[in-house]
């Protein structure tokens, strides 16, 4: 057993009252992952007859061991989509005040951020006097910083122009694609707008005892941040640049130094300073953090919209290239993802027989 799985069973004998039913199943997969309780699955070679019997994966969007095949997976999935033009990326922070509302009403502010975002990228976009067009914009709900704090924002990755009505393709020029200041005030005004809506039709409580209104006029007092900056990779590790971003998680096993048994030690990057640091805490403790990112069930954290809105990527990235002039990108089919073969003759002839259920669990 790991420290990660000695930290979960740890943490969670104290935290077990405290979980949430969603968070609960979470937490069940997250705790029997890749060991003999979460069961096995066998596989046999139909050339040599080898066998195989491995422990199960629990496949949940939010265990830190499963995502590395899924973040390949996306990857190659993406790879068409790259355009060979600058790409940008720009975060929008939630006021760290909205947190009560957010432990409360998860879904509701999760959304109204996801809406008012691409709502200022959108209007911005559409404007005459800048790009004047559609944009395409991937955006990744992240809820944490690293100390696993909650910190709400979202990553958006947006190709460096827009497609116009007419089918041409209008460059970015700037190195910051849209003006911070005005992204940041413009992003506000929508978000406040969209949360006193919400409040009106009796979607949001009273935070601490301070009332909505007042709540909402303090918000719009403040300066809230956005973050832009052009992507340097190239275009050929740009999609894993992406991949990061989408499939990254609040908490990465390898960050853990040591564990007692009830005080855990992990590092963290101290964004101040820029260097890596290590901070200690008890394990019940880094449970009770890990859980505040846990996701309302069946929530989408990572989403499109513009040209690369999944009903007409395909025609708008079409449209562009040949604004461009540009021919589709080279797609390399990576041998990680293909279908896997028998480990002991290397044929291609390896198969699923069966399995062995210890704990019931069902992916969302």
């Amino acid at each position: 057993m790991n420290h990660w799985q000695q930290v979960l069973n740890q943490g969670l004998t104290e935290q077990q009252r405290r979980l949430t039913p969603q968070q609960q199943k979470v937490f069940n997969r997250l705790q029997f992952c890749k060991t003999e309780q979460g069961g096995s699955e066998t596989y046999a070679c139909q050339s040599c007859g080898f066998e195989q019997t491995i422990v199960r994966s629990c496949r949940d969007r939010h265990c830190p061991n499963c995502q590395y095949r899924a973040t390949l997976k996306w990857c190659e999935a993406r790879r068409e989509d790259v355009l060979p033009v600058t790409y940008f990326h720009l975060v929008f922070t939630l006021p760290s005040s909205l947190n009560g509302w957010v432990g409360c009403h998860a879904a509701v502010i999760y959304r109204l951020l996801f809406e008012s975002v691409w709502a200022t990228l959108n209007t911005f976009g559409h404007a005459p006097n800048r790009l004047n067009g559609q944009l395409g914009v991937l955006a990744v709900l992240h809820t944490w910083g690293q100390t696993l704090i909650r910190h709400v924002h979202l990553h958006c990755l947006i190709p460096g122009g827009a497609l116009s009505d007419n089918g041409q393709w209008h460059r970015a020029k700037s190195n910051y694609l849209f003006p911070v200041r005005a992204l940041s005030r413009h992003y506000r005004g929508r978000m406040v707008s969209a949360l006193r809506e919400a409040s009106n039709k009796g979607l949001l409580s009273r935070i601490a005892g301070v009332e909505v209104d007042n709540q909402l006029n303090r918000l719009m007092q403040s300066e809230w941040v956005v973050y832009s900056k052009a992507a340097t990779y190239g275009h050929e590790k740009l999609i894993d640049y992406l991949g990061r971003y989408t499939r990254k998680i609040a908490f990465s096993p390898s960050r853990i130094v040591s564990f007692d048994g009830q005080q855990v030690r992990f590092r963290y990057r101290d964004y101040r300073s820029g260097e890596q640091a290590v901070i200690s805490m008890d394990a019940s403790e880094l449970v009770r953090r890990f859980k505040l990112h846990v996701l309302p069930k069946g929530f989408m954290r990572v989403r499109y919209y513009g040209f690369l809105a999944n009903p007409i990527r395909r025609e708008r990235l079409s449209q562009i290239r040949q604004a461009l002039r540009a021919p589709l990108p080279t797609v390399v089919e990576n041998e990680a993802v293909m279908a896997p073969a028998c480990p002991q003759c290397g044929d291609s002839h390896w198969q699923f027989v069966g399995e062995v259920v210890r704990w019931y669990w069902r992916p969302d």
